[in-house]
Parts: C-alpha cells; sequence; structure tokens
C-alpha cells in the first residue's frame, strides 16, 4: 500500500481508473442513478471501516456545530502576537 500516496504514478493510474469507472456508470444507468450507488458504497465503506461510528458522528457533528457553552479553541498565533506586543509596550515604557 506504500505505493497508493498522492503524487505517484500508481495513484494517477488508480484514480484514473475510478473516474472511468464513475463515467461509465453515468453512461449506462444515468446521473442520479449513479449518485445513489456512490454514496451507497461510501456509507458502506464508513460501517466497515470505523470502529466507533457514534464517536465519530459526534466528533463531527461538533466541529461542525460547536455547542454554545463550550469553550473556543486557543489560537496561538493571535496569542503570541499578543504578548509581542504586550513585551514591546512594556520595553517603549522601560526606555522613557
Amino acid at each position: 500500500m506504500k505505493k497508493f500516496r498522492m503524487g505517484t504514478p500508481e495513484m494517477g493510474i488508480l484514480l484514473g481508473c475510478l473516474l472511468v469507472v464513475c463515467g461509465a456508470l453515468i453512461m449506462l444507468i444515468g446521473f442520479w442513478k449513479a449518485i445513489i450507488l456512490i454514496a451507497l458504497f461510501g456509507i458502506g465503506y464508513f460501517a466497515g471501516t470505523v470502529d466507533n461510528k457514534s464517536g465519530f458522528i459526534r466528533e463531527k457533528a461538533n466541529k461542525l456545530i460547536p455547542r454554545k457553552n463550550e469553550p473556543k479553541p486557543i489560537d496561538i498565533r493571535s496569542e503570541i502576537l499578543e504578548e509581542q506586543k504586550v513585551k514591546e509596550k512594556a520595553i517603549g515604557a522601560d526606555e522613557e
């Protein structure tokens, strides 16, 4: 499976074949039926690969719609910039 990494020729061939199959499905059975088939495949893949389904769904839902009482994540860059501004002001006050 190490061969199939993004940016390798093997991955290009794999994705090309996948798109050819999707195109053939659309031409043979129609657009909406192909979309439903792909969606059902995705649901089956999800059901077969994710161990903790309820925890996974809860985590993704909380990322999309955070709870009101939940604290906001800290933005490290803005915190560092604020600290630098405070230090610059302190240094400027000491020089005067």
